[in-house]
Parts: C-alpha cells; sequence; structure tokens
C-alpha cells in the first residue's frame, strides 16, 4: 500500500485490520485506534461498490468472527466510537474535521462488520458479539446487552442532534445506515419477526424518549433533499504546499500505510444519476418505513407509528389531543412539496400512502390545497406507465387514488383544474382537459391493460372503487373521456359474450362426453357481471346526479345505444338499466324530433335543451356509491417484505448476497 493509494485487493493484508481481526486483544486506550481510523477513502455509492469490498475483506470478517470470543475487539471499536461521538456536537460546531473524520471511519467499519455479523448469525450469537470482553474470554459480564443498547441510543442521537453541515453529512448518513443495517435481521427470516431484542431497545429502552425527534428528522431529511457535498470536503486532501497541520498530523498516524482507497478508481466520478440524487434523504426515507411498519410488541403500539400518526402542522395552534406522548409538529407545506418532487420513487409513494392512509392531520391538511394536480398528475403518470412498474407501486398510486376519492371536496374540485398540454400521455394529444377528466381516462387505462394482461381481481376493484366515489360529481367530462367509459363497457360486454358463448358450447359438447371436465365458466361469467353492474352504477350514478353537467356522456351513451340492449331484460341489470333505458329513449325522441343529418354541435345543444327539461324525479333514486379503502387484516404481511424489497432495492452503498435472502424470492422482491 502507497502513501496515496490502497487496492482493495491489498486490504486483507493490511496490518490494522489483521490486528483488528487476529488473536490479540486491543484495549480502548490503545494508540492503535487513531492509526486505524485515520484512513481516506472515496465511500461506496452502491451495492456493486460494497460487494467488492466485502468480498475483498471476507477473510477480515471470518478472522474477526472466529477471534472476538476471546479478544473482544469488536465490543472495544464500538466504545472508541461511543467515546468519540460524545464531543460530536462541538466538533461539528467547532470545524474539527479530524474528530468527525476518524468517528466516521469507526462508524464505517463497525456497519461494515455489524451487516456481515447479522446475515452469518442468529440474534442470540450476535448479542453475545457485543458481550465477550478481553477480561473474561467467551464469557460476559453485567453489561451483557448494554453495548447494542448504547449503541442504537447513540445513533439516534447523532442523528437528531448533531447538525447537518458538509462536514457531518457522511456521518450522519452512516449513522442512518448502521440502523437500517441493525433491523436487516428480517431479510434472513421467512416469517415476519415481532419480538426481535432490536425491537425491544428501540420500542421500551432508552432510545424510546428519541422517538418523535428522530421520526422528524428522517423527516426533514427526506424534505431537504440534501445532496452529498464535493468530495474532499469532509476528508483529508494533501495541499499542494505539503498539507496543512492537520493532514500532516492524520498521515502521520496513519504511518503512510492506511491513506486512501477508492472503490471506483483514483479521481473516478460519480455516475450523473448519483450526482443528482440525496443518499441521505434516501436511506432517511427507508428508514421511516422500516420504523413504522415494525409489528407492535405485545404490550406496547409502535410508537414510532404513533409518532406518524399524530403530527401535526407548524401552522396548526391547537392543542394535542391527551394523550400524544411522540407527538411533534412539522412543515406541510415543505412536506407537501417533496412529497409532490418525489414520486417516481416507490417508497415516496409508500410514504404518501402512509400519511394519506394514518394521519388525519395530514389527510386533511393536503385535501385542502388548492394546487392538488401537483400531487395527482404524478400518482396518475405511475399508474399510465403500468407495464414499466412493478405491482406493489401500482397499488399504492391506486389505493391513494382511491383514499382521495373518498372526499367529495376533492371529487368536485380536479373538475375545476384544467390542464393543458399532458405530454406523457400519448394515445391522444390532450391540448385542454380537466383533471378529473385525465383521472377518469388514467383509471380506465388501467383497468383495460388489466384485463387483457395481469387479469388481478384486487386492482379492477380498487379502480372501479375509485370511478364510483367520483361518479356523483362527474362534471363537464371531456369528450374522450365519456367515450372511453362507453368504450369500457362495450370490451366487458364482448367479454360477457365469450364467456357465454363458450359456456354454452362446452355444456353442449358435455352431454355426449361423460368423462371430461368442465371449466369454471360460472365463476367467470359471475366476475364479468360483477365488474358490469358496477359500470352501469358508475353511468348511473353519473345521469342521476350530474346529468346537466355531462353533455358528452349523454352523447356516447347515444351513439352505442345498441350495446345496452341486451341488458335490458337481464336479470342482474334489469333495475339499474331502468335509468340508463330512460334517458337513452328520451334523447332518442328528442333528436328524432329534430331530423336526420344532425352536426355534432347541433346534438350536443339538442342534449344541453334536453337535459334541463328531463323531469328529475322520473329518474330512480340508488342508494350513493361510496367505496371506503380498508386496510388488511395483518397489513405487516404485505407491507414488510415490501419494505425490505425497497430498501434492497433502493438502499444507498448496501448490498446482500441474493441467496441469503429469506423474506422474499428475489422475483417478487
Amino acid at each position: 500500500m502507497g502513501a496515496n493509494s490502497s487496492s482493495i485487493c491489498e486490504l486483507p493484508e493490511n496490518e490494522y485490520l489483521k490486528r483488528l481481526s487476529g488473536a490479540e486483544a486491543v484495549s480502548e486506550n490503545d494508540p492503535f485506534w487513531n492509526q486505524l481510523l485515520s484512513f481516506s477513502f472515496t465511500a461506496p455509492t452502491s451495492s456493486a461498490e460494497l460487494k467488492l469490498l466485502e468480498e475483498a475483506t471476507i477473510s477480515i470478517f471470518k478472522s474477526l468472527v472466529e477471534n472476538n470470543p476471546r479478544t473482544g475487539n469488536l465490543g472495544a471499536l464500538i466504545k472508541v466510537f461511543l467515546s468519540r461521538t460524545k464531543e460530536l456536537k462541538i466538533s461539528a460546531e467547532c470545524q474539527n474535521h479530524l474528530f468527525i473524520w476518524q468517528a466516521h471511519n469507526a462508524l464505517f467499519i463497525i456497519c461494515c462488520l455489524l451487516k456481515v455479523f447479522i446475515c452469518q448469525m442468529s440474534e442470540e450469537e450476535l448479542q453475545l458479539h457485543f458481550t465477550y470482553e478481553e477480561r473474561k474470554p467467551g464469557s460476559y459480564g453485567v453489561e451483557c446487552e448494554d453495548l447494542i443498547e448504547e449503541l442504537l441510543c447513540c445513533l439516534i442521537q447523532l442523528i437528531v442532534e448533531i447538525p447537518l453541515l458538509d462536514i457531518t453529512y457522511s456521518i450522519s448518513l452512516e449513522a442512518v445506515t448502521t440502523l437500517v443495517v441493525f433491523f436487516s435481521c428480517q431479510l434472513f427470516h421467512k416469517e415476519i419477526l415481532r419480538e426481535s431484542v432490536i425491537h425491544k431497545y428501540l420500542m421500551r429502552g432508552r432510545c424510546l424518549p428519541y422517538t418523535s425527534r428522530l421520526v422528524k428528522t428522517l423527516l426533514y431529511n427526506f424534505i431537504r433533499q440534501e445532496r452529498s457535498p464535493p468530495p474532499g470536503s469532509h476528508v483529508f486532501q494533501q495541499q499542494t504546499d505539503g498539507g496543512g497541520l492537520l493532514y500532516g498530523f492524520a498521515s502521520g498516524v496513519a504511518t503512510g500505510l492506511w491513506t486512501v482507497f477508492t472503490l471506483g478508481g483514483v479521481g473516478s466520478k460519480p455516475a450523473p444519476q448519483q450526482e443528482q440524487s440525496s443518499p441521505l434523504a434516501n436511506q432517511s426515507l427507508l428508514l421511516l418505513l422500516v420504523l413504522a411498519n415494525l409489528t407492535d410488541a405485545p404490550d406496547t403500539p409502535n410508537p414510532y407509528r404513533q409518532a406518524i400518526m399524530s403530527f401535526k402542522n407548524t401552522q396548526d395552534s391547537t392543542a394535542f389531543p391527551s394523550p400524544s406522548p411522540h407527538a411533534f409538529q412539522i412543515n406541510f407545506n415543505s412536506l407537501y412539496t417533496a412529497l409532490c418532487e418525489q414520486q417516481k420513487s416507490d417508497q415516496a409513494t409508500l410514504l404518501l400512502y402512509i400519511l394519506l392512509h394514518q394521519n388525519s392531520n395530514v389527510r386533511t391538511y393536503m385535501l385542502a390545497r388548492t394546487d392538488m394536480e401537483n400531487l395527482v398528475l404524478p400518482i396518475l403518470e405511475i399508474l399510465y406507465h403500468v407495464e414499466e412498474r412493478n405491482s406493489h407501486h401500482v397499488y399504492m398510486a391506486l389505493i391513494i387514488l382511491l383514499i382521495l376519492t373518498e372526499d367529495d371536496g376533492f371529487n368536485r374540485s380536479i373538475h375545476e383544474v384544467i390542464l393543458k398540454n399532458i405530454t406523457w400521455y400519448s394515445e391522444r394529444v390532450l391540448t385542454e382537459i380537466s383533471l378529473g377528466s385525465l383521472l377518469i381516462l388514467v383509471v380506465i387505462r388501467t383497468i383495460q391493460y388489466n384485463m387483457t394482461r395481469t387479469r388481478d381481481k384486487y386492482l379492477h376493484t380498487n379502480c372501479l372503487a375509485a370511478l364510483a366515489n367520483m361518479s356523483a360529481q362527474f362534471r363537464s367530462l371531456h369528450q374522450y373521456a365519456a367515450q372511453r367509459i362507453i368504450s369500457l363497457f362495450s370490451l366487458l360486454s364482448k367479454k360477457h359474450n365469450k364467456v357465454l358463448e363458450q359456456a354454452t358450447q362446452t355444456l353442449r359438447g358435455s352431454l355426449s362426453s361423460d368423462d371430461s371436465p368442465l371449466p369454471d365458466y360460472a365463476q367467470d361469467l359471475n366476475v364479468i357481471e360483477e365488474v358490469i353492474r358496477m359500470m352501469l352504477e358508475i353511468i348511473n350514478s353519473c345521469l342521476t346526479n350530474s346529468l346537466h353537467h355531462n353533455p358528452n356522456l349523454v352523447y356516447a351513451l347515444l351513439y352505442k345505444r345498441d350495446l345496452f340492449e341486451q341488458f335490458r331484460t337481464h336479470p342482474s341489470f334489469q333495475d339499474i338499466m331502468q335509468n340508463i333505458d330512460l334517458v337513452i329513449s328520451f334523447f332518442s325522441s328528442r333528436l328524432e324530433q329534430a331530423g336526420a343529418q344532425l352536426s355534432v354541435e347541433r346534438v350536443l345543444e339538442i342534449i344541453k335543451q334536453g337535459a334541463v327539461a328531463l323531469p328529475k324525479d322520473r329518474l330512480r333514486k340508488f342508494p350513493e356509491l361510496k367505496f371506503k379503502y380498508v386496510e388488511e387484516e395483518q397489513p405487516e404481511e404485505f407491507f414488510i417484505p415490501y419494505v425490505w424489497s425497497l430498501v434492497y432495492n433502493s438502499a444507498v452503498a448496501l448490498y446482500w448476497n441474493p441467496q441469503d435472502i429469506q423474506l422474499f424470492t428475489m422475483d417478487s422482491g
């Protein structure tokens, strides 16, 4: 290893790493720690880079696992880190680069070791490695579990108390990453972990008083989207004049053997997407999602979920309801802006879902916004590009729409927002359309995609529920949106006829053959008829509640009136067809009276006049269509694997071997 750089392949022979993992115990006061922790490097920025690092140092890890029960060097390293963090806040205020630099390096080594330990051993074995001490090889004393709790508490204090500056960015990121790693034991279990030691410390121990501050800090990290500072702002760079006093001291304690190693090559530049992203914001959001989805303890609800459910706007001066032990306030405007801007990622969409579903303060605030298009458009874009998204992301976006459409004010206001030139909608040029009509178009497109590709009943149900919630408030539907509503009904009608024909042919064939089992067409037919009924109820709801506001829908209905003939006498649809049949008959009669060869404009004019003339009491009233999102029983069975799949795929510079993962299959993850 030279004075300026070290190759990764040389790390297994590095004398400091070999001593750390060797058979000789190193006391907490040994000058060795200054030497070990005085290295500079380009931190890993991807899982691929961390994989290279782990593969190069696997012999070091194995040696430490073997020798640590006798040496207690892991515990000594953690205690060195803990002692240095006590002055970290003052060091940040005084711009003490050296102190922060070495503390960061200590935490980086701890995090790398911890990740390998968690991957390779049980939680009980991990606890033992935290308790081994030199004075009693192979045994543990009164501090047996305290070191884990002390480290966890220290990491949380570091996150919430150290100001975020260029020189503290890396150690703040490393603290968040280390907490994620602490929870990663879930990845190596097929079942949901409900009573782990880490859960216990976070929910009941000395960490508990920091709950609201931790959640608030992680949210603000997400909101601020602070980019990683330029390389060299938090490590020592040798100057052309030989370097300053601090650099000379750092180089001296490192003795020139352990100074710089880079993962991407000396002087390599990060990829453009890395330059644009905020590693701290991404990692903070993932940690927040992990905390929010921890299972409740037998006698204690998850305090982090409680904090997420109860926080309020900084402009809200009303008192918190009692008891609210983990309540806090945050700037809702900043949070709203960040959520609108970050919806391309699964994790930001999941956070939006959690806040809308669980925090009534956030939901009320968002529904009162006059710029809801900033939030709704990114959600619609997720659904529009359904073939490019994973199914979980699509579900979350759809459920968000369902939650929003539960509010009548939202359903009215979206038809008042006029959008121009929606460039990502490629089926048709939309130079001007209301947000409500665009929402209808995208949801119908999602239904049609599902009918031809995934055939997921859950997706169908939620799409139709959102349309049903909106139907009574449909206003001034764009002609293309009206056409697509009737086109979807046409598609369902054809599918119904096809299945009915197949069932009839199969039944005839079965009369001459006794040995072949019959396909279950009855179930298929039942499902299709349920969807058709729902579509008829949506059309009926619009006609009953806002006929005079939607001439384009009446026009589309009249243009395709033959579609509805077969359902007039069908026992499953007779009741709901009464109003639709009445509207078709009423307006058809008025058009016949007006004569032949009518222009589109003239037809619409007649429809508008007829809508005023049609007596409202002639339309039969049906119960209002209202569907409310209800979370599944045991939602953790869905959300915990989903969150950890996001961590696995999205965490900055974290790598796990796919073969070791037990929580989810890599195809679904």
